[in-house]
């Protein structure tokens, strides 16, 4: 296996260097072609880069690492609800299986298996990052007027057309998302994230090698063996929010409103559209002194009466706020595809809001 890994990273630079066809469809079109790809089936290796460096607790070390390494992945597609990721590393291999009730995620090497419910909003994992996923994820909210086309390229050996989607928020710090569309079928090969202040795309993910046959259910169906460990996963309702008794949070954070997801805790605040995202979180107080700590220590690191922010590339945290032991109304972690000025126009009107 580790030998056809390496010819599956190598192929794409020999490939990509033939001339990839183009087609006169317009940016929203492709879009639509984009959205619509949800319902094809297929089978392939991708692989995800991150080019992030995130100063984070171990709860969050998985994101983390997601968002700064490589994640090799196989991935087994036949609907919405029915379909398998499994993430190739150098010890082995943990697969993620969906059905119409949640998924599996399965430990080989623990024997051990994962429960979860498939929420509306959840803390990314790997099959989120498979560009069939991500590209659908983040064309979705786009507005026309955000759109453009760009060069095809070449990806997995197909010819992919490209389409550009430029936020137009004040507080975005993406400056830019390629979304590299399968001439044939509409799946979205490749996306590219970009942030202004680096010629490093923050992640880039494609697919290696891609087949559009529909897999056998088989292949993506999955029954705990006998003898395995069996658990639940974890969701945002089994996250410590600490005290209860907090200000309600402002509909409208740094000019960003306030979007509502089922099954998440009202405490959890989620505002902006698309690929422009802020998240509130409240930290009890023996979490938030050990992440201010981490944020403090790091390079770049803005600190003042608000808090202390930090960015890695277009994603930016934030804890702000005073501790209720103090006579603040509470500490919170900000983290989202935001400025740092934005960070500080939402710490403001959390201040705000507190105080009334």
């Amino acid at each position: 296996m580790a030998l056809g890994l390496a010819l599956l990273v190598a192929l794409p630079v020999v490939v990509s260097a033939l001339p990839a066809g183009d087609r006169d469809t317009t940016a929203t079109e492709l879009r639509a072609r984009v959205l619509a790809s949800t319902a094809q089936p297929f089978s392939g290796y991708a692989i995800s880069t991150g080019g992030l460096t995130l100063p984070v607790s171990d709860a969050l070390t998985p994101v983390a690492d997601l968002l700064s390494d490589q994640t090799t992945m196989r991935a087994w597609y036949r609907a919405e609800t029915d379909w398998r990721v499994d993430v190739v590393t150098a010890t082995g291999e943990t697969g993620t299986h969906r059905d119409a009730d949640g998924t599996w995620t399965w430990d080989y090497a623990d024997q051990r298996a994962s429960r979860g419910s498939a929420p509306d909003l959840a803390l990314p994992t790997a099959p989120d990052l498979l560009p069939s996923a991500l590209g659908v994820r983040l064309l979705s909210e786009a507005t026309d007027a955000e759109l453009s086309r760009v060069d095809p390229v070449r990806v997995a050996g197909r010819d992919a057309l490209g389409l550009r989607y430029t936020p137009a928020a004040e507080a975005a710090s993406v400056s830019a998302v390629d979304v590299y569309v399968d001439e044939e079928t509409g799946l979205p090969l490749r996306v590219v994230v970009r942030s202004a202040d680096t010629t490093i795309p923050a992640l880039d993910t494609r697919f290696l090698d891609l087949d559009t046959a529909t897999p056998a259910a088989a292949t993506t169906a999955f029954v705990p063996p006998a003898d395995a460990s069996i658990g639940s996963d974890r969701d945002l309702t089994d996250v410590d929010l600490g005290r209860g008794d907090r200000a309600a949070l402002p509909d409208v954070l740094a000019g960003l409103s306030r979007r509502s997801f089922d099954g998440v805790p009202a405490q959890i605040g989620v505002y902006g559209s698309g690929i422009t995202v802020l998240s509130v979180t409240p930290l009890p107080g023996r979490s938030s002194q050990g992440l201010r700590a981490q944020l403090e220590a790091t390079p770049g690191a803005v600190v003042d009466d608000l808090g202390v922010r930090i960015t890695s590339g277009p994603l930016a945290l934030m804890v702000a706020g005073t501790s209720q032991r103090q006579g603040g109304g509470g500490v919170y972690l900000l983290a989202g595809t935001v400025t740092l000025d934005a960070l500080g126009a939402a710490a403001t009107d959390l201040q705000t809001a507190g105080a009334r």
